[in-house]
């Protein structure tokens, strides 16, 4: 039996997650998965009962499990609290105590939501693209960091950019190994033209390639990534790059898709445990409403199966079943067009689940 940690954290994380425990369920009666489920708090719900957004309690199961499923965390409620225990570090501490190195973020367009797209359909048409990102390193980690009083009295804010070269040949070997699996095509993703530690990611990123003689490496800036991204994102398969960098291509390649809604993630280790969840975060303006789209969640559930669990033929089959969920013309709001039907956040779960059952 497997082992996986639910955390529903904040804003409409409850919400979504309670659809994403719908589909484990009805696998598990079934008996196409052998999963067991403990709960735990993280994020804004965690501060509020524990006064930290990462209890001792929650650390020691994240640990102890196969994967964890996580909702969402942050909230406008939680912005005044000192930085050290906003929802976020919530987030931030289970990525860098659990060493979940490499975040996987597809960026696939389905049929049926082509128009749902900001751009012209046959710009996206058939996309299929995935985000490799560095996640425990860069600006976000890097020390000295903090908020100064000069000597003239003025205010200055200041963050570290750095990286090892074990940790972008860690993240590197990822992404040629994803490449490999997918097209044979991986671009890397800096600003070596500027900044010497992004100088550094190029040129180890360029020794690596002999390694991998079937895929075929690029690079390119970051300022230009992001334009190529919105004017042909086609032509990439495999883009691998920085925290932040990737923090951001990410999101938007997210709404070549149609709705970030749509889009799960995987944050794996070195031995392939995992954290999984939406890339959409907390949406507290939509919290409670009952109009989320559950889908992004749902499909981490299935990238947990096919990446940490092992269980290819049901992530398969869970994919499968939002595929004949779409087809059969329901939306939630953030993926509503003319002629389809509206559905609530449950409903949609409950359309997954029928169709898998």
């Amino acid at each position: 039996m497997c082992k996986v940690l639910v955390l529903p954290g904040d804003g409409i994380g409850p919400e979504i997650i309670a659809e994403a425990v719908k589909v484990l369920a009805v696998l598990n009666e079934k008996s196409v998965i052998d999963v067991s489920i403990d709960n735990g708090l993280v994020g804004g719900a965690a501060y509020d009962a524990h006064g930290h957004p990462l209890p001792e309690e929650t650390l020691v199961k994240a640990r102890d499990c196969d994967a964890i499923l996580l909702g969402a965390v942050g909230g406008k409620q939680w912005e005044s609290l000192d930085i050290a225990v906003r929802p976020e570090k919530g987030l931030l501490g289970l990525r860098a105590e659990l060493e979940l190195f490499a975040n996987l973020r597809p960026a696939l367009l389905y049929p049926q939501l082509a128009d749902a797209s900001s751009l012209k359909p046959e710009l996206v048409a058939g996309l299929d693209l995935m985000i490799v990102r560095e996640l425990t390193g860069g600006i976000y980690f890097g020390q000295p960091r903090g908020i100064r009083t000069l000597d003239n009295g003025e205010r200055e804010g200041f963050n570290t950019l750095v990286y090892s070269e074990s940790e972008i040949v860690r993240i590197g070997r990822v992404a040629f190994a994803t490449a490999q699996r997918r097209g044979g095509r991986l671009c890397s993703v800096d600003k070596a033209n500027v900044l010497e530690c992004t100088e550094l990611w190029r040129e180890i990123m360029s020794s690596l390639a002999s390694d991998y003689p079937d895929v075929r490496l690029s690079h390119m800036y970051v300022d230009n990534a992001a334009m190529q991204l919105v004017r042909e994102p086609k032509q990439f398969d495999v883009m691998v790059t920085t925290n932040m960098f990737g923090d951001i291509l990410s999101d938007c390649a997210a709404m070549l898709t149609g709705s970030i809604g749509m889009l799960p993630s995987a944050s794996l280790d070195a031995k392939g445990k995992g954290m999984y969840e939406p890339i959409h975060g907390s949406a507290p303006d939509i919290a409670g409403q009952g109009i989320a789209n559950p889908l992004a969640t749902i499909l981490s559930v299935a990238m947990m199966l096919r990446h940490s669990l092992d269980n290819e033929a049901a992530a398969v089959s869970i994919e499968k079943a939002i595929n004949a969920v779409l087809d059969d013309g329901l939306r939630t709001s953030d993926i509503m067009s003319s002629g389809m039907t509206q559905v609530f956040t449950s409903e949609m779960g409950d359309a997954v689940v029928a169709k898998l059952a």
